[in-house]
């Protein structure tokens, strides 16, 4: 199953979507039944309401959807996804000209379909699931292909973020970026187990060298022409922290812990879905961090492509260490951007919570353009400082760069600081996500999650001057 609108249909219920505070105004209009079965229901057009009024005299019903007010909608994003959860079966047309009802500028209205979409979502892979009841028809306003685009992209970066390790391992990884790229006719490379010694990616060897499946690196080509992006996504496909094994609460979730990679992944998924006039490479360090007899060790100091040595003062900060190979052959390319994604620190977690994704860069006009999408994509951003003077936390005293510096201060700054040092001169910007949505929200149900993508997607033009 795909995310779709509802085929166009002369039986579709029409569906009004009402502010609080115009719902009075617009009922005083209505016949005196349909007044006394809304006022009956209870329903006042507060956020996510949903109210199905039946028909009189032969009529067809109608179906009201609750707006809120200004206010309200700033605390939550997707409020008509809020109410379609809720709607009977059937597919609905939303009435967007009528008299009385909330006026949706087009992006607003764009973005309230695609969080219909995004409602559609539904894992079931291990259960059988009910599928959503209501379907949209595709107001004539918004591009229906670009915004089932979004959703399907969205659609592949939950799958793969809430596939457990024991299917999702770094081999399953390879195998889902190789269906991506058959669909849309990329390119595949991988190097894996020793061969990545022999084409000096160390880091990404030893971080997962102690794992039963082996450790990989992962390369798609798409486009031939025009500016050139290269994306990197950490692909931790499971965490246990290493010898400085995590407690069992904090290991819980380490099946995300391979979200940055299904991050870029979905990134990809829309840019080579709208054919964008790029040149675009995904580059996906996949490993499991594992333990066992080889596995890398507090102490140790390790070799890089870059020619830096790291010494390794946590094994639980591997994630920095497989993406500074990837970071420096992606570097090697010469492209225009490079923008990394990972699920990196839990102190980015403390610093802006779950539901913002930060990220960092040197360039104020890159920050701006991505900033300027992030509201109208609902995909919240928080920029973050590359805070040069924390430099010499990252260096200790008998190698070039230490992995994990004591202390506790600002965490996910000193793990930015590490990746830029192996990206030498190319433009770079790096996220810190969380990749999970842990409580329901309208259009995100708790588990895997994209972010930064859409703000990103409908900021390459700006960023890459296309």
């Amino acid at each position: 199953m795909a995310p779709c609108f509802a085929p166009v249909s002369d039986t579709a219920v029409p569906l009004y979507l009402m502010e609080q505070d115009q719902l009075q105004d617009w009922l005083q209009n209505q016949p005196k039944p349909f007044q006394d079965w809304v006022s009956a229901n209870g329903f006042t057009a507060g956020c996510g309401q949903a109210l199905l009024v039946p028909g009189g005299d032969g009529a067809a019903p109608v179906a009201l959807a609750g707006y809120g007010t200004a206010a309200q909608r700033m605390r939550q994003r997707f409020t008509l996804a809020a109410a379609a959860e809720k709607l009977p079966a059937g597919s609905y047309q939303l009435q967007t000209e009528a008299q009385g009802l909330a006026r949706l500028d087009a992006e607003t209205l764009s973005t309230e379909c695609l969080g219909w979409l995004l409602s559609q979502y539904r894992f079931s892979r291990y259960k059988s699931t009910t599928p959503m009841a209501a379907g949209l028809i595709a107001p004539a306003s918004v591009d229906q292909v670009a915004i089932e685009s979004l959703a399907a992209a969205e659609w592949l970066t939950r799958d793969l973020i809430n596939t457990p390790a024991a299917d999702m391992g770094p081999a399953q990884l390879a195998e889902a970026v190789e269906t991506l790229a058959a669909e849309f006719d990329a390119s595949v490379g991988v190097i894996s187990g020793a061969d990545l010694l022999e084409a000096n990616l160390p880091l990404i060897h030893t971080v997962g060298r102690a794992a039963e499946q082996a450790p990989r690196l992962i390369d798609l080509h798409w486009g031939s022409s025009g500016p050139k992006l290269t994306l990197v996504g950490k692909g931790v496909c499971f965490d246990t922290g290493g010898l400085n094994l995590k407690p069992g609460a904090s290991m819980a979730l380490m099946k995300k812990d391979m979200g940055g990679a299904a991050n870029v992944l979905g990134l990809a998924r829309m840019i080579m879905a709208a054919a964008l006039p790029i040149q675009l490479r995904v580059l996906i360090p996949a490993v499991e961090n594992a333990v066992s007899g080889n596995a890398f060790r507090p102490g140790d100091v390790l070799p890089s492509r870059r020619g830096l040595t790291v010494e390794i003062n946590n094994t639980d900060a591997e994630g920095r260490l497989v993406l500074a190979d990837a970071l420096t052959l992606a570097d090697e390319g010469s492209p225009d951007l490079v923008i990394s994604m990972a699920t990196l620190t839990g102190a980015a977690r403390v610093a802006v919570g779950p539901d913002l994704a930060p990220f960092y860069t040197d360039h104020d006009a890159d920050a701006a353009a991505l900033a300027a999408q992030a509201g109208p994509q609902a995909d919240p951003v928080w920029r973050m400082p590359f805070h040069t003077p924390y430099e010499s936390m990252i260096e200790p005293d008998i190698a070039d760069l230490d992995n994990a510096p004591a202390g506790g201060f600002a965490g996910s700054i000193t793990a930015a600081l590490f990746l830029r040092r192996f990206v030498g001169e190319s433009r770079y910007m790096h996220f810190d996500i969380y990749g999970w949505t842990p409580s329901a929200a309208p259009a995100r149900p708790k588990g895997g999650t994209g972010q930064g993508c859409r703000a990103l997607f409908a900021a390459l033009p700006d960023l890459l001057g296309l």
